[in-house]
C-alpha cells in the first residue's frame, strides 16, 4: 500500500436506559425487547466510536464538537448517518478508510447473531470494511452489572483513492 496513513483510536461509552420505548441500537442494527442506550441520539457506541476515530486519524476534531449534545436538531439522529457525514467529510479532506475495527463490551445484548449486519451496515457507512467483535466483561464494574455498553475503535485511513 502505497501513500500516507494516519491511524485514530476512540472509545465510547453509553448508560443502559429504563426507558421501555426506546430501541437499543448498535452498528445500525435495532436489537429487540432491550431498553435502548442513553444518548442525545441514538446512542449507538459503535456507530460513534468508528466516527470518532476517523475524525481522530484525518485531524478533524471529534464527534462532540461535529455533533454537539445541545443541538436540538440531532435528539435522536440515527448514528449510521452521522457516521456517513463523517466518511463524507474524511473523504473531503483526502482520505479514504483502508479498515476500522471495534472492540464491544457488554454481557447483552449478544452480537454474534447480528454481527454480520452490523459490519455490513457500518462499513457502507464509512466507506471501508470495519469489523466488530464482542468482548463480556464477565461480571467486572458498571458493565460487568449491565449498566452500560462500551466500545474501542481503531481506524486506518490512507490519503487519495484507491
Amino acid at each position: 500500500m502505497n501513500g500516507e496513513l494516519r491511524v485514530g483510536q476512540a472509545f465510547d461509552v453509553h448508560r443502559i436506559g429504563i426507558d421501555p420505548h426506546r430501541p437499543m441500537v448498535l452498528g445500525g442494527c435495532r436489537f429487540e425487547g432491550l431498553p435502548g442506550l442513553v444518548g442525545h441520539s441514538d446512542g449507538d457506541a459503535i456507530a460513534h466510536a468508528v466516527a470518532d476515530a476517523m475524525l481522530g486519524a484525518a485531524g478533524l476534531g471529534d464527534i462532540g464538537q461535529r455533533f454537539p449534545d445541545t443541538d436540538p436538531e440531532l435528539a435522536g439522529a440515527d448514528s449510521i448517518k452521522l457516521l456517513r457525514r463523517v466518511a463524507a467529510d474524511v473523504a473531503a479532506a483526502g482520505w479514504r478508510l483502508s479498515n476500522a475495527d471495534c472492540s464491544v463490551v457488554c454481557d447483552a445484548p449478544r452480537l454474534a447473531p447480528m454481527r454480520q449486519q452490523m459490519q455490513e451496515r457500518l462499513s457502507t457507512a464509512a466507506g471501508g470494511p470495519v469489523s466488530v467483535k464482542g468482548r463480556r466483561p464477565e461480571g467486572l464494574g458498571a458493565l460487568g452489572r449491565g449498566e452500560g455498553i462500551a466500545c474501542f475503535a481503531v481506524a486506518l485511513l490512507v490519503r487519495g483513492s484507491s
